[in-house]
């Protein structure tokens, strides 16, 4: 077993584990990140989604390096893309013109531009990468933490990593249990958290579906039949009990009343029905004045892919293989489905038109590098963020909730997929939301910090705290955190305690373009 050091090792390489190595480089400090795929960026490249952002996201209510993000990304398709003189002279140009986002865009330019943002830091080597490393053990004193194994996860070389912080950026919290961290999962209880939409009783394994994404195109008159998938006669036939409808139907939960269905089709109509393939559609052939791509590409992340029979989290190895095997399969039988079976509008059944484009997400599968996680393990933390912090009915006019500790902003619905052991799902309205710093910090453990979706919050709250904006914001606050705090030779959870640091500390975050406080909205 090799060894290796840097001031901070983060472990995994999601938007949040990236956002914090940057930060961490820019304060002068030196970061291994590893990543147990190929690709870094999470739920933007090895996930496959396009960002989920809220309504204000083109003006305010984002870190500087986000919104350099989206520049970014723009100007690849604008530098590297033959787009019409429409497309080039629109300042917020969306590529796929996508309806589940106002930037909706290939996975390999997220990862292009995600790469070219940490390039100074990497081509200096004050940030090292690892790829396809996963943590498998770990060694403490006391309270601290004094390295962490890593294994390859194709030709298992370990290499042990040492450091003076430890992030867990990864999709799971995947380096709590091995550092024996207090850490939730699941669903807790309405006695545990106050929260009304709480279970009675808490369940750690109703954790919320995840979805393995997959990219298509659509060329009309071509036939791209991909083999029937094993499971699919099951999953034909699968009806789930929230529902009177197939899963693979037309018909899925209406996210504004979840006691009905709402009717959608594939592709766009003059009868008003919703087309599910513009929806995270992340390259529209309208933007190009040349004939390169032969079709739209969309990503399929629907509700008929969410997959819900079994949670990933904390299970034995062959209970999580089955899940992930399962969730795969429930993703190409949906494909099937749509090749074949599915109802068109003009009386006819399935697209055969539609191709699995498996160079779109550098798999020979087709599928995504990674399923789309929802829920991680979450740190018991010093403060932990409930449904009262954040929810429009239980706050009522009293507006964004404001903590004296924030160390950032993000906004989205309470958005609970349907979980593994009682299928809830739930599309609750809140109030723009502020994040606590007292979330960062682990009850007991003195050197570890969150950096995904892995802070102190709830089920319920996890559920707005885990898009791409916040979850980017996380990272990088995360990382100005162990950065401050070993140049101040501080632990963290002082920071929050002394005001002198907590108020430099905040200033720190302000001098990088990281908002702490809403305006009035």
């Amino acid at each position: 077993m090799t060894q290796d050091s840097a001031d901070v090792i983060i472990v995994g390489g999601s938007l949040g584990g990236c956002m914090a190595s940057l930060a961490i480089a820019k304060m002068g400090l030196n970061v291994i990140m590893t990543e147990e795929t190929n690709w870094i960026g999470g739920q933007l490249t090895s996930q496959a989604v396009p960002p989920d952002e809220h309504q204000w996201i083109e003006k305010f209510g984002c870190t500087s390096t986000y919104r350099e993000f989206r520049n970014r990304v723009r100007n690849y398709y604008k530098s590297n893309y033959p787009l019409t003189k429409s497309a080039r002279d629109n300042e917020l140009i969306n590529p796929g013109n996508g309806w589940v986002s106002r930037l909706t865009h290939e996975p390999k330019v997220a990862l292009q531009v995600i790469e070219d943002m940490l390039s100074p830091y990497l081509n200096s080597g004050r940030i090292q990468i690892r790829l396809n490393f996963k943590p498998v053990d770990a060694s403490m004193i006391k309270d601290n933490i004094t390295s962490v194994i890593v294994q390859h996860v194709y030709n298992h070389i370990k290499v042990e990593l040492t450091g003076k912080y430890f992030l867990d950026a990864t999709e799971l919290g995947d380096l709590l249990p091995l550092v024996g961290a207090e850490y939730v999962t699941g669903a807790e209880s309405q006695k545990d958290t106050g929260e009304p939409h709480a279970l009675e009783e808490a369940n750690p394994f109703d954790t919320q579906s995840i979805t393995h994404v997959f990219a298509v195109d659509y060329v009309e008159g071509g036939n791209f039949t991909i083999e029937e998938p094993e499971q699919y006669n099951f999953w034909k036939k699968f009806v789930p009990e929230f529902s009177d409808m197939p899963l693979l139907s037309w018909y899925t939960v209406n996210t504004k009343d979840t006691t009905k269905l709402r009717e959608f089709t594939l592709l766009p109509n003059d009868k008003g029905i919703p087309s599910l393939f513009t929806y995270r559609r992340i390259l529209d052939v309208m933007n190009l004045k040349e004939n390169l791509y032969e079709g739209d590409i969309s990503l399929i992340n629907w509700a008929q892919n969410d997959y819900f029979l079994g949670s990933i989290i904390d299970v034995s190895t062959e209970e999580k293989e089955k899940n992930l095997k399962n969730a795969k399969q429930l993703s190409l039988s949906l494909l099937y489905w749509l090749q074949t079976e599915a109802p068109r509008l003009d009386g006819g059944n399935g697209y055969p038109g539609l191709r699995l484009r498996k160079d779109v997400l550098g798999t020979e599968d087709g599928l995504a590098k990674s399923p789309y996680i929802r829920e991680s393990r979450r740190i018991k933390a010093v403060y932990t963020i409930t449904e009262h912090n954040v929810s429009r009915e239980l706050i009522g006019n009293k507006g964004i909730h404001s903590y004296f500790d924030s160390v950032g902003v993000g906004s989205y619905h309470l958005d609970l997929h349907h979980t593994t052991i009682t299928n809830r799902a739930f599309y609750i309205p809140c109030y723009p939301y502020e994040i606590p710093l007292g979330a960062f910090l682990p009850i007991r453990i003195k050197n570890l910090l969150p950096a995904c979706k892995n802070i102190g919050t709830t089920q319920i709250t996890n559920s707005c705290y885990r898009l791409h904006p916040t979850e980017w914001n996380i990272g990088e606050s995360s990382g100005y955190l162990a950065a401050y705090s070993i140049l101040n030779n501080i632990d963290a959870h002082v920071v929050r305690q002394d005001q002198s640091h907590l108020s430099k500390y905040q200033n720190l975050l302000n001098k990088f373009g990281i908002q702490i406080h809403w305006p009035e909205v």
